[in-house]
This record gives C-alpha cells, sequence and structure tokens, in this order.
C-alpha cells in the first residue's frame, strides 16, 4: 500500500529555512574545514570526498540545501549541478528540512506481507505528520517509507535517526514514540 512519495520533495508543515541565509559550513579554520581537508589528503582526486562532505553538511545543517551543494562544490572543485546529481541519487541525503527524529520504514515486499503498511499508518497517525515525506506541525518528526533496511528477518523494521527498531508494529508504535521523547 503506497501512502504517497518515499523520497520527499515538499516542504514541511510549518518550515521554512530558504528564507534563512545559508551559513557556510567549511568556514576557513572552522574544525569541519579541518575535517574535509584533512580528507582530501587521503585520496588522489578530492571528488572522493563528495559523500563525507555531504555527510558533514547534513550532520551540521540537517538538510542539503542548494547553497550547501554550492559550497561543497566549491570545496570539492565540481559544479554544483555534479553534486545536485549525488544528492538527487542518494535517498539518504535530505534535500529539505526534517524532524528532529527522521523515521524509516521498511515498505519492502516481505515487510509489507508482515503488515509494514499498518506500521507507517501508526506512525502518521501518532506523529501528526498526515502524510509521507511530511514533517509534524512541532517539528519533531518525519516519516517515510524507505527499500529494504537489510533487515528483513525482523519484519518490519525501521530507522529513527541513526538507530534501528525491528520487528515493529503498530501496537508498539506509540512507546517507541514515548521513548523519542
Amino acid at each position: 500500500m503506497s501512502h504517497g512519495p518515499s523520497a520527499p520533495s515538499a516542504a514541511p508543515h510549518g518550515q521554512s529555512h530558504d528564507h534563512e541565509p545559508y551559513q557556510p559550513v567549511f568556514t576557513p579554520g572552522s574544525a569541519r574545514k579541518q575535517e574535509l581537508d584533512d580528507l582530501k589528503t587521503r585520496y588522489p582526486d578530492k571528488r572522493a570526498c563528495l559523500l563525507p562532505g555531504l555527510w558533514m553538511i547534513q550532520q551540521d545543517r540537517g538538510w542539503i540545501s542548494e547553497d550547501a551543494m554550492r559550497e561543497i562544490g566549491e570545496q570539492l572543485g565540481v559544479t554544483a549541478a555534479y553534486v545536485k546529481g549525488v544528492v538527487t541519487f542518494y535517498t539518504m541525503y535530505h534535500q529539505h528540512p526534517v524532524g528532529q527524529h527522521f523515521i524509516q520504514v521498511c515498505t519492502t515486499s516481505p515487510c509489507l506481507c508482515a503488515g509494514a503498511d499498518k506500521v507507517v499508518e501508526a506512525f502518521l497517525e501518532h506523529t501528526g505528520c498526515k502524510e509521507l515525506g511530511l514533517t509534524s506541525p512541532d517539528g519533531k518528526y518525519t516519516v517515510i517509507e524507505v527499500e529494504c533496511l537489510g533487515a528483513c528477518g525482523f519484519a518490519t523494521p525501521v530507522q529513527i535517526n541513526e538507530d534501528y527498531v525491528e520487528n515493529v508494529t503498530p501496537e508498539k508504535v506509540p512507546e517507541i514514540l514515548r521513548g523519542l521523547q
């Protein structure tokens, strides 16, 4: 059962970070700039630092904006279009602000057979997100469907930020969310 796009593209509820001035991540003398410069010495081609550079931006800003794509492109000597091609290819990079708790529910066939669609419905209901890819009005949650979290034996797996939760059922969702408070 599909609940909408698995890769969100719309701005979340009540949030518009597009109008805030972009604060560069790799400013001269900053720890992030040093971290990126150190990475560049490890590879024969600095383009190899693009994925970790994007992670640094996402860790610091929560998502990868167009300005951020330009910044990392300038740092690595590639165009913003090249960076955007990478960002849009990998679903792990957020192209808009997401909630404090980014919830990914596996809805691949084995998980669907185990009731993943009901787990998705429970997360949407209990978080207030209402639709996949949208952020809850309080800014705490964003829920999306993903293809295979690699835990088919523990259906339904859910990834919340960096943590995995296995054997999730609709009945367990309220308890899981209480644990995130």
